[in-house]
C-alpha cells in the first residue's frame, strides 16, 4: 500500500528555549492527525524558557495526536553528562557548573518528565522511505559508513564513543583528511560539513549551524536552523511522502543568555 502523499513529516530547526516561537510556529503548521514532527535537536539553552520548551514538545503528541521525534544536539548531551556527572563523579559536575551556570539552574527547574523527554532523545533518524537522515550537527568527512543503529551510537565507550558523538557537533572539517574541526579551528579553506558531503547516507537535515538568511540548501543537506535565538527565524521544512517540500517560519527574536560554547 502506497503511504497517503498528503502525509507529512515536518523537521523543525532548533528552538534554544524560544517558547512564544515554537508556539507560534505550531499554530502556522496546522498540525493534524497523522503528522510526523521531528525536532533536530537544542530545544534547550540561550532563550528565556527552555524548561517550558521541553515540555510543551511533550505535549504536542498528545494534542494533535502525532507523532514527535526528538534528536540529540550538543546541549541536550552537555545537559546530560553534566546530569550524570552529578551521581558518578561531583567534582566534575561542579566544574561544569561554575563554567556554565545554566547547567545547574536548568537542572534545579526540570521535572523527571522533562528528563524524561531529554533521555529519551535521538542520537539521529533514518526514514529511508524519503532517503533521508536527520541529525543535529553533521557528519565528518572520514566517515566511511554511518551507524545502523541509534543503540550503535548510544551504547558506544572511549574512542568509538568520542567519533560517533560528533554528528551533533560537528560545523567545519578538514579540508585534507575530512576529520572533525572544533569550534574556532577552521582554517581558511577548510569546508563547511554539507559544502562536500557527497549524498552516500541519503539527504541530510540538520540543524546547530544557524543560517540567519534562510535555510542551507546544499545538493545533500539541508540546514534548517534560522537562528531564532540570534534574532532570525525559527524553521520547519515540511516534506511531503511524494517528495515535496516547503518551509514555514516565524520571526525570533535577539535573545541570548548564559552563553555556552557551541
Amino acid at each position: 500500500m502506497r503511504p497517503d502523499p498528503a502525509s507529512r513529516t515536518i523537521f523543525i530547526g532548533d528552538v534554544h528555549g524560544m517558547l512564544d516561537e515554537l508556539d507560534g510556529l505550531t499554530k502556522k503548521l496546522d498540525l493534524r492527525q497523522g503528522d510526523r514532527v521531528v525536532f533536530v535537536g537544542d530545544l534547550i539553552d540561550k532563550g528565556p524558557d527552555p524548561v517550558g520548551v521541553v515540555r510543551r514538545v511533550g505535549e504536542l503528541a498528545d494534542r494533535y495526536d502525532i507523532e514527535t521525534i526528538v534528536l540529540r544536539g550538543n546541549h541536550e548531551d552537555k545537559h546530560l553528562r553534566y546530569r550524570r556527572n552529578l551521581t558518578e563523579r561531583p567534582g566534575v559536575a561542579e566544574k561544569q557548573a561554575e563554567t556554565a551556570p545554566v547547567l545547574a539552574e536548568f537542572h534545579a527547574e526540570a521535572g523527571e518528565a522533562d528528563w524524561a523527554i531529554i533521555e529519551k532523545s535521538r542520537p539521529f533518524v533514518r526514514l529511508p522511505e524519503l532517503g533521508m537522515l536527520a541529525l543535529h550537527g553533521g557528519i565528518p568527512g572520514n566517515f566511511e559508513t554511518f551507524p545502523e543503529t541509534e543503540e550503535e551510537v548510544l551504547s558506544s565507550k572511549g574512542k568509538e564513543r568520542d567519533r560517533l558523538d560528533k554528528i551533533w557537533r560537528t560545523r567545519f572539517i578538514d579540508q585534507d583528511t575530512g576529520y572533525f574541526l572544533g569550534l574556532g579551528k577552521a582554517r581558511e579553506g577548510d569546508p563547511f560539513w554539507a559544502e562536500v558531503y557527497d549524498g552516500r547516507f541519503g539527504h541530510v537535515v540538520f540543524g546547530h549551524q544557524p543560517f540567519m538568511k534562510g535555510p542551507g540548501i546544499y545538493p545533500h543537506a539541508t540546514g534548517i536552523d534560522t537562528g531564532a535565538v540570534h534574532g532570525g527565524a525559527l524553521t520547519a521544512m515540511i516534506v511531503t511522502a511524494d517528495g515535496a517540500r516547503d518551509f514555514v517560519s516565524v520571526p525570533g527574536r535577539p535573545f541570548r543568555v548564559h552563553l555556552m560554547e557551541d
